[in-house]
């Protein structure tokens, strides 16, 4: 039984790393395991429902007659949005684009391995070490959801140049890899009516916001649009 006087266990750092965007770190803190990129905390291992619902919500809003849909998933993070994208038949081919090494790393052979090594070794997934917004305005793939998840939402950016991203340019680059009516879906730890106007301005279409509540606070959300075609 707790009592008043209990000091909450300290975090323990299992690796920190200097990597090309600043610095990143992976630490346990009871039995979740979190990563922090220059200071500021990304995710957890505690529960995984919007990273699930953000695969969830592109999925539903697909066309229901594209067969053998492609996914691009922007951020490996504890790998919750891979991993559930893995155990669903319908994606043809997933595609996860994370830009720091050491995030790779601890999944496939660290301790984030756990929660993704079956994903990983699953034929059709692939993994790119590049920014994301490079390869959206380098790539000539296509594909039919685009799923964002390497922010804290578009007001919130983990790096000044990753707010290029929700810009009307930077979702042009997204609509430009997506297939004709392929979704877009970015994760968001509050709604943000500014991005929902941003969305409709760059040219997507039934823009919408699904909350998923918390414990405190605002929800989360996943912002979703359609591109033209």
């Amino acid at each position: 039984m707790s009592t008043p006087y209990d000091i909450p266990e300290a975090p323990e750092v299992l690796d920190r790393r200097e990597g090309p965007y600043g610095e990143v770190v992976l630490r346990r803190h009871g039995d979740l395991l979190q990563i922090i990129a220059n200071g500021c905390f990304l995710m957890d291992t505690s529960d995984g429902r919007s990273e699930r619902l953000l695969v969830d919500a592109a999925l539903a809003a697909l066309d229901p007659e594209a067969a053998g849909p492609r996914v691009l998933i922007g951020g490996l993070g504890v790998g919750f949005s891979l991993a559930h994208a893995a155990g669903q038949s319908r994606w043809r081919r997933i595609t996860v684009v994370e830009r720091e090494p050491a995030v790779v790393e601890w999944h496939r052979a660290g301790p984030l391995s756990a929660l993704s090594g079956e994903a990983l070794a699953d034929p059709r997934t692939e993994i790119v070490e590049q920014d994301l917004i490079a390869y959206v305005n380098e790539t000539s793939d296509t594909f039919d959801a685009l799923c964002l998840d390497i922010d804290n939402g578009p007001g919130w950016t983990v790096t000044e140049d990753n707010e290029g991203l929700y810009s009307p340019s930077g979702l042009a680059a997204c609509a430009r890899v997506l297939k004709p009516r392929g979704v877009l879906a970015v994760w968001s730890a509050a709604p943000s009516p500014e991005f929902e106007g941003t969305l409709r301005n760059a040219g997507f279409r039934q823009v919408r916001t699904e909350e998923i509540p918390v414990a405190r606070g605002v929800p989360d959300v996943v912002h979703i649009g359609v591109s033209p075609g």
